[in-house]
């Protein structure tokens, strides 16, 4: 029995060697922007083919009304994702870790399983859309691209090495700038005193469509996926930057430098966030509603209505959510699997080859082939999966923020790191203002209106 506990160890400790075997990305010496990472995907990822479409159906049905939401909500983004990052980091444990040790059963199983079901309707929708646009683009069927795609996500997650991965992750951040040429070529006729008074002048209608779309732009911008996700990623580049063996076991203490680089990674993150929805924001509005168009079901929608601005318009809109989805479909599984794996106790962590964390990279595929069997259901609309999932997200996302405030807040977890009084400020308004939109938004589906 002692050789096998002895050959374990061993085994973990090629896992770290591996993978600490390129130089760091975020050694003391280096400067803060060579520490991005875990913020800035976590960001991009913000903006999957479900959030392009819920911008791009907004910009379409309202114009230039909304904008205000986009400065209106990166504080609030960046409050939320800042403590997720930041709790990961003193603790070196992930979200669901802290939750099992310092809270009740029956709130981490809750947090728990409506993350998994939202984040597989989230994987089912994106994957479709991803489908239907390479479809689009290249030809070939439906299920094959669905198949194919399926295929790549989970042999990459399994196969490629962390470091590589994370590479691989952030390169395809870029993606999002597509969005910004869309806006900027000659075809869109950009009203820009209207685009600065919708930015600092919040206007709304008090009707069920007004108030709906609203609930949707919050419920894609702020969701819970991306809470579990920050704080695992947070905890690899740890083990990654040698300042921890594994997930739970720090080596030294948390410095200020590493806290202002986590805080640094997530305003960059949040903020290109936004400005990729401001972008897809002014394109719909610029083109769509403007001729009228004011009512699109997908994505797919918006990039067919760019035609008439050319074929590099329509290919610049397909390939960007083809991008995007390669980047949020890993972070949806991965958030579920961070959060299945800390629950059961499992060996967990994208640096650990597939040996030695089955349970871990078995979840991540269950969650993207369960999400791809779903688009082979024929009675289960993707617009339908994706109102449930962000009515989900919506509902889960107030009471965990609460659950982070008060993990944030307590000084025997988190030390002399707790919340200063501005994160505190912005976390509480992003509970006030999400707690009564989830509320509204389950009562609209309730009597038939969302």
């Amino acid at each position: 029995m002692k050789v096998d506990q002895r050959t374990k160890k061993e085994q973990d400790l090629e896992d770290l060697d591996a993978t600490r075997k390129a130089p760091q990305d975020c050694a003391d010496d280096k400067p803060w922007y060579q520490c991005i990472g875990p913020g800035l995907v976590t960001g991009a990822a913000d903006d999957d083919p479900s959030g392009i479409g819920t911008y791009s159906a907004n910009g379409a049905q309202f114009g230039y009304v909304l904008l205000w939401l986009v400065p209106f909500c990166i504080p609030l983004m960046v409050a939320v994702q800042e403590m997720c990052g930041r709790l990961a980091a003193v603790t070196g444990s992930g979200l669901a870790g802290v939750i099992k040790t310092n809270y009740p059963k029956w709130l981490l199983y809750s947090c728990m399983g409506t993350l998994i079901f939202a984040n597989v309707f989230n994987v089912f929708a994106d994957l479709n859309v991803m489908a239907a646009s390479a479809k689009m683009l290249f030809g070939l069927p439906f299920w094959l691209w669905i198949v194919l795609f399926t295929l790549v996500l989970v042999t990459a997650q399994i196969l490629i090495p962390y470091r590589t991965y994370a590479r691989v992750l952030k390169w395809l951040c870029l993606s999002l700038l597509g969005y910004a040429v869309v806006v900027f070529m000659p075809g869109i006729k950009n009203d820009w005193s209207a685009i600065g008074k919708g930015l600092l002048i919040p206007r709304m209608s008090l009707n069920t469509e007004s108030i709906l779309a609203i609930v949707a732009f919050l419920g894609t911008t702020i969701s819970p996926y991306l809470f579990f996700w920050q704080a695992g990623e947070t905890v690899e580049e740890e083990i990654v930057d040698r300042i921890a063996d594994e997930p739970g076991q720090r080596i030294k203490p948390v410095t200020e430098k590493e806290i202002r680089n986590i805080r640094a990674d997530t305003v960059t993150g949040m903020v290109a966030s936004q400005f990729v929805a401001l972008f897809i924001l002014v394109a719909a509005a610029g083109t769509l509603h403007v001729l009228g168009k004011t009512n699109i079901d997908t994505a797919q929608d918006a990039a067919k209505a760019l035609q008439p601005l050319g074929p590099a318009a329509y290919w610049i809109f397909s390939l960007c959510m083809i991008g995007t989805g390669l980047l949020a479909v890993p972070t949806l599984a991965g958030s579920a699997a961070y959060a299945v794996a800390e629950t059961c106790g499992w060996r967990y962590g994208l640096y650990r080859r597939f040996a030695r964390a089955r349970a871990f990279y078995v979840t991540i595929a269950v969650v993207i082939v369960i999400g791809c069997a779903l688009n082979f259901i024929g009675a289960i609309s993707p617009i339908k999966a994706l109102v449930y999932s962000a009515a989900l997200n919506g509902v889960i996302a107030p009471p965990l923020i609460v659950v982070l405030l008060l993990i944030c807040n307590n000084k025997e977890i988190m030390g002399k790191r707790t919340n200063g009084k501005w994160s505190n400020f912005f976390s509480w308004l992003t509970v006030a203002v999400m707690g009564p939109a989830a509320i509204f938004l389950i009562y609209a589906m309730v009597i038939g209106k969302a």
